[in-house]
């Protein structure tokens, strides 16, 4: 008995001995994946001024999530903070904050590459989400931040995690954006305006961050334990897109962030959903409900109906997905 004691005893001790080694190890491999340098060279973004232009920017800051980490105003935004260790907050992203001294290719190193200006990786950036945008589209992005008010606000973001969660980054288990972004693809080409398949996937890029490359969902990437998991929504498939068989119920669900049963859905970014234009919204739910291989809209055909590309596939959670929430029905 005494033999089996202390054979329980050692095992335990050396069991608490490996644990500590491995969270030790974890916190250290963190700290260096945080300073590492990730090399690209991102072609400098146009800076323009015309009204058109800024338009466009304006409605895919609205729209695309820019609001729910840096705020209307730009000026930063406290976004995740769930009283148990981790607080996110989105830095001041006017003339006053961290992108004064940005040059035009640091726009796109940030924004399309989760990569800051000195090369480290950013860690509250879905990046995964805008890899894909067009250059027109992410020029019109920039030239709308650049012509926002100079504001006080937020001059660092905060990366505030509990210690467990530092370990999974440091062992490789929670990648950063820049480690899931494929950096070597080539934007989107332009896709005309229109409630069709092939704008629905360019819009479906939106949803990467936490529905993954496939849109295949599953447990929220980088979120808290207590998230709800994100659902399925591939085109085609028996996915929760089940419950908006009409384009009215869905885009009702995208504007008051409610189930058809009037049930809430938790954890989703409804500030920046409700702003879609109704025409983005209708291509966005023909894309999600159009089989894989139809041609709904008689312009793109299969390609089109394949889900957006933006990343590979998703094979563990990322912490930078926490800033952009949840996305899509749950």
């Amino acid at each position: 008995m005494k033999r089996w004691m202390k054979w329980t005893a050692g095992s335990a001790l050396l069991l608490g001995l490996i644990v500590a080694a491995a969270a030790a190890s974890g916190l250290y491999l963190a700290e260096q994946k945080r300073n590492r340098y990730i090399d690209i060279k991102p072609r400098p973004v146009a800076y323009t001024t015309d009204v058109q232009t800024i338009e466009r920017g304006r409605y895919l800051y609205a729209s695309r999530g820019c609001t729910d980490c840096h705020g209307a105003e730009g000026t930063g935004r406290e976004f995740v903070n769930d009283g148990k260790g981790t607080r996110l907050a989105g830095p001041n992203i006017t003339a006053a904050g961290v992108v004064a001294r940005y040059q035009p290719e640091d726009w796109n190193s940030a924004i399309r590459h989760g990569v800051k200006p000195n090369g480290r990786p950013l860690l509250v950036m879905p990046s995964q989400d805008y890899n894909r945008l067009t250059n027109d589209d992410l020029n019109a992005l920039v030239s709308y931040i650049r012509q926002l008010p100079a504001r006080p606000g937020l001059q660092e973001a905060v990366v505030e995690l509990p210690r467990p969660a530092w370990v999974l980054y440091g062992l490789g288990a929670i990648p950063d954006a820049a480690a899931r972004i494929d950096h070597q693809l080539a934007p989107s080409r332009p896709v005309p305006a229109g409630v069709t398949v092939a704008n629905g996937r360019y819009v479906a890029n939106m949803c990467i961050g936490c529905h993954g490359a496939d849109l295949a969902g599953g447990k929220i990437p980088g979120g808290p334990p207590d998230w709800p998991a994100a659902s399925d929504i591939r085109p085609g498939t028996a996915s929760a897109m089940a419950r908006y068989a009409s384009r009215a119920d869905f885009i009702a669900m995208l504007r008051s962030g409610k189930r058809p049963d009037g049930s809430p859905i938790q954890v989703m970014p409804f500030e920046s959903l409700g702003q879609l234009s109704d025409v983005d919204a209708q291509a966005l739910h023909l894309f999600l409900t159009t089989p894989p291989g139809a041609a709904a809209d008689g312009a793109d055909g299969a390609a089109a109906t394949a889900p957006p590309t933006a990343a590979p596939a998703r094979s563990a959670p990322s912490v930078s997905s926490l800033s952009s929430g949840l996305r899509m029905p749950g």
